[in-house]
C-alpha cells in the first residue's frame, strides 16, 4: 500500500503548499482512498495538481472529524469529483453532490481489509487498513487519544504503522510495538518520537509518500 501526504502544516517537497491541516490519499488493495480534505480547497487541489492526483481518480473520501482543518476543503473537492462516497461522522451535515454519504458513528466495515474504528469518544473515527504485516491506522488529530485509538484496533489485529496527527500524545511507550510512526499536522512532540524511535521513524510533510 502507499500514503502519499497531500496536506500538512509542513511541505516535504518544493513547489507544495503547507498549512494547518491535513489530508492524504491512501492507495491500497484496488482503492484510493482521500483521507480528509485539510482546510482550504484550493491548497488541496494545488497540492494534487503538483502531485498528479487527478480529482477524477478518487473513489472514496473519509472524514475522520468535524473539525475544519479536516473537512474545510470537502467542498471544493466535490466540486472536481462529485462522483465519490464519503465516509463521514454524522455531525458533519451539509455534504451534498456526493455518490453516496455514509455517516459513520459507530465501528464499521468499509471494504474486505478497510474499517473505520467509529467515532471514539464520539470525537474522531480512524481508518484501519489490514495489511499481511498488521494494521496500518490513519488518523486525524487522535483527539480520543492515541491508546483509545490503538486498543481499539487491537479488537480487529495488530497494529503495524500510524499515520497522521497525534496531537499532545507523549505515552511515548505506548508506540514501542509499531513498526513505522509518520506522525503529522498538529503532533506536538515530534523530536521527542523521532529521538525514541529513530528506526520507527518516517518524517511527514505534504509530497511525503510512504509504502508499507
Amino acid at each position: 500500500m502507499k500514503i502519499t501526504i497531500i496536506y500538512d502544516n509542513k511541505a516535504y517537497k518544493e513547489h507544495l503548499k503547507a498549512d494547518w491541516g491535513f489530508s492524504c490519499l491512501v492507495e491500497a488493495y484496488g482503492k484510493r482512498i482521500l483521507f480528509d480534505t485539510g482546510e482550504s480547497g484550493p491548497i488541496l487541489l494545488h497540492n494534487m495538481s503538483v502531485l498528479n492526483i487527478a480529482p477524477s481518480s478518487i473513489d472514496e473520501v473519509f472524514i475522520s472529524h468535524t473539525h475544519f482543518d479536516h473537512s474545510g476543503g470537502l467542498s471544493v473537492f466535490l466540486d472536481e469529483n462529485s462522483n465519490v462516497d464519503v465516509y463521514a461522522p454524522s455531525s458533519l451535515s451539509g455534504i451534498n453532490r456526493a455518490r453516496e454519504v455514509v455517516y459513520v458513528d459507530e465501528f464499521r466495515q468499509m471494504h474486505e481489509r478497510f474499517y473505520s474504528t467509529g467515532l471514539l469518544n464520539n470525537i474522531e473515527q480512524s481508518l484501519m487498513i489490514e495489511t499481511e504485516k498488521g494494521l496500518v491506522i490513519i488518523v486525524g488529530c487522535s483527539h480520543p487519544g492515541v491508546d483509545v485509538i490503538l486498543n481499539a484496533a487491537a479488537q480487529l489485529g495488530t497494529p503495524y504503522a500510524i499515520v497522521g496527527g497525534l496531537h499532545g500524545f507523549k505515552d511515548f511507550d505506548l508506540l514501542k510495538e509499531l513498526e513505522y510512526i509518520c506522525p503529522t499536522h498538529c503532533t506536538q512532540f515530534k523530536s521527542e518520537i523521532k529521538s525514541l524511535y529513530p528506526d520507527k521513524y518516517i518524517q511527514g510533510g505534504t509530497g511525503r509518500k510512504i509504502e508499507l
